[in-house]
Formats: C-alpha cells, structure tokens, sequence
C-alpha cells in the first residue's frame, strides 16, 4: 500500500514533500458543421432516421452497419425527459462529496487496486497515469463496473440527434458509434450505455472512444464493456493525450491562514512559494515546499468548508469532467485508495441546497445591485462567484464567493432546504 502511496506523490526531488458523466465536455471528432436540419420531432423520426444514415454512409460508415443499425433503432421517450430534467436543488460540495467517496467505495477500490495490481502497473508504466487515479475514475464512473447503463447506444444518440437542442453534437456522436460497431469493437444490440451515449467500465463517449480506445489484451478488439485490459489502458491513453504529468498529484488539502484573502480563490495560478509565503501549510500545519510548481487554490464549500491548492492534473482532470467538484472526488478517491486518510477540514453538511430558482434570483439581485454575474441561467458559474465576492467585499464578510446563508439573508434572497 506503501508502495501505492509514493505513486501518486511527486517523483521531482524537490517537490517530493507535495505529497464527470460527462464526457460530454471530452474530445470529439471534427465537427460536421452546426446545420441541424437533422433535427425532427418524433413524429418525424423516420424521416430523420433516413437523413441520418445517409450522412453516415458519407461519412464513410459501410452502408451495410448503416442501414442494419438504423433500421433497428428506436425514438426513446426517456431519453429526452432525462436530456430535458434539470435538477431543482443544486447538490452541496458536502452531499457530492459524501456520495462518490464513502467507505464503501473507498474499501473496493483498495481490494481492486491489488487485485488488478499488474494490469494497472503496465497502465501506469505506458501512461504515467497512477494506479490510484485509473481506480478512482473507474469508481465514480461506473462504480468499478457494476453498471453501464441500460440504454441503446444507436437508439439513444439518435434520438438526441434528431432532436433540436443538439442535434450537431449527437449527430457526430451517432456516426461514431456507428464506426465503432462497423469496426467489429462491438455488436449494435450490444453496444448500451447512458442515455446520452457514454459507453463502457470508464463512460466513454464515442468520438473519445474513437480517438482513443485501445486493444490492450490483444484480441483485435477495442472493447470498454467486457475488457478491463482495454478500458484501464484507454483510460490512461485519454488523460495522458490531456497532459497529464507524471510527476505530480492533483492537489492537496491545505490551510490557510487567520484573515487569508479569499478573492485569490479566483482560478488564478501562482508558485507554491508564492502560496507559502501567504501563509497557507498543508493539511497538518506542516510548511509547503519551496517550489516553483503553479497552483490554484479552489475553495468548494467556502471559508468554513476545506481548501485545496490544485496543480496541473486538475486540469487535466477537468477535462474529463468540467466539474470542480467531480475533479475533486476523483483525486481525494485516488488519495484514499492509495491509504490515505480523510480530509482534515470536512466540508459542513448543514448548508442549504440552493434551487436554481434561487441561484436566478441570486444573480438577478447581484445584478440590479450593480454586481455583474453575467446573464442570469440559474447556474453557479464564476461570473457569479465573482459578483458574490465583490458584494461580501463592500459588506465586510469573507469575500469566499461562496452563496452562503448570510449572503442570501443580506441580498434578501429566499432559500429552500
């Protein structure tokens, strides 16, 4: 487990003491322009259908997949009620957090790291990706395997490209799955995923499957559903395409001082020396190294929840998954996979889960305030995160950029628990 540890450390000498879903946001293939006259409702769905197999065949999908899968495929109802439903609350750093790293999960995850111990080192070797990592996003993308989802690939893409909301997204995504099952990686009633077309142990979607699944057990098949060999190795073939740097972790919990000032919680990158001369130690109170490594420091649950300073490899992970919070459960899981025990500072659990009603009113009231949060969607962005922090400013709170219940008293906005 020692052993486990030191590979998601940094290797640098001087530095050695720093010790999604989605995909959506992933690579993709080229794009085949926004024209969306694919779009129809289900009453036009054959129409569609046709449009979109003639657009695969020219795209070079034989015309015998084509025809078979399309024919086959059917208008899924409860794929657009799922593409539609927006969460009424926001979740909580704290509820996010607890859900994706429990005990549970953390125990599986330290049997599996034994158990595939060889596979993952020949990863790790060809990837520079750790153990730790690979099993972590393996973790929180399908709960090490256990589920994949149920849906129709072919049905569930064509669905979402036949309907307007994104249609030029999920038509790139249809002809790649239909690449995928023309290349003979998997058969078409095989082939079941999320509803918008994640796929596999590590939830690819197919152009990402496309540029970067590989045959890792050698059986001349690219196959994320039935072989481990192929999914942990494409997995680390993705992040390091991304950058990821071998010699570094993802970031750490720190401390940060009496009186720090939270408005350099704003995504900006300084040296690790600049962060210890502020004041800020690690999560025991032990002094960072003097080294020149850039990070950010990300505050989710604000002043009264745990900080971390993010190197690098958040980034890349962020690229997996545009979510900080979901790049933060990634690395603590890798982290407590590795024999590493919980954050020092937990996140608070009794905060208000914010509706996004109330994240509109929040940054309509910011805005007539003469705070600029941007247009107002309902959605906690940095826009609004920096209009948060000029109001606490001018209020005289912890400028943290965090909605807390004092900031929504003070601007008068209702909150639901």
């Amino acid at each position: 487990m020692l052993n486990a540890i030191a590979r998601i450390l940094p290797r640098r000498s001087a530095v050695y003491s720093l010790s999604i879903t989605g995909l959506l946001a992933g690579l993709a293939m080229p794009a085949l322009g926004q024209d969306d006259s694919s779009a129809a409702p289900a009453d036009g769905f054959a129409e569609c259908k046709a449009r979109l197999q003639e657009r695969a065949t020219a795209a070079g999908v034989s015309t015998e997949t084509a025809s078979t899968v399309m024919a086959r495929v059917e208008h899924l109802d409860r794929v657009i009620e799922l593409d539609r439903r927006q969460p009424e609350f926001t979740t909580t750093f704290a509820d996010y957090l607890n859900r994706r790293v429990n005990e549970d999960r953390i125990t599986k995850g330290r049997e599996l790291l034994k158990e595939h111990s060889d596979l993952l080192e020949r990863v790790t070797a060809e990837t520079g990706v750790p153990a730790p990592y690979l099993v972590a996003f393996w973790g929180l993308e399908t709960n090490f395997g256990s589920y994949f989802g149920k849906m129709s690939v072919p049905s569930a893409l064509t669905t979402l490209a036949c309907d307007p909301r994104r249609s030029s997204f999920f038509t790139q995504q249809l002809i790649a799955a239909l690449r995928i099952i023309d290349e003979g990686a998997i058969a078409a009633e095989q082939m079941e995923g999320s509803w918008a077309g994640a796929m596999g142990h590590v939830q690819f979607m197919p152009t990402v499957f496309l540029k970067h699944a590989v045959d890792a057990d050698g059986d001349g098949r690219r196959d994320l559903w039935n072989s481990l060999p192929d999914a942990m190795m494409s997995a680390g073939k993705f992040l390091e395409s991304m950058g990821w740097d071998p010699d570094y972790r993802w970031g750490r919990e720190v401390i940060l001082p009496d009186n720090f000032d939270y408005s350099l919680a704003d995504g900006r990158k300084l040296p690790l020396t600049k962060w210890r001369e502020l004041g800020i130690t690690d999560a025991f109170g032990n002094a960072l190294a003097n080294a020149s490594i850039d990070a950010s420091l990300v505050v989710p649950a604000g002043h009264q929840g745990p900080a971390f300073l993010a190197y690098h490899n958040f980034k890349v992970i962020m690229g997996w998954n545009r979510s900080e919070f979901y790049a933060i459960a990634v690395g603590h899981l890798a982290d407590r996979v590795a024999g590493a025990g919980g954050l020092q500072n937990p996140p608070p659990e009794d905060v208000p889960s914010l509706s996004r009603a109330a994240i509109l009113e929040l940054q309509e009231t910011l805005n007539q305030r003469g705070y600029d949060s941007g247009t107002p969607d309902g959605i906690m962005g940095p826009g609004t995160r920096s209009a948060i922090r000029q109001f606490q400013a001018s209020a005289g709170l912890v400028a943290d950029g965090y909605p807390g219940e004092t900031v929504l008293e003070k601007l008068g906005v209702s909150v639901e628990r």
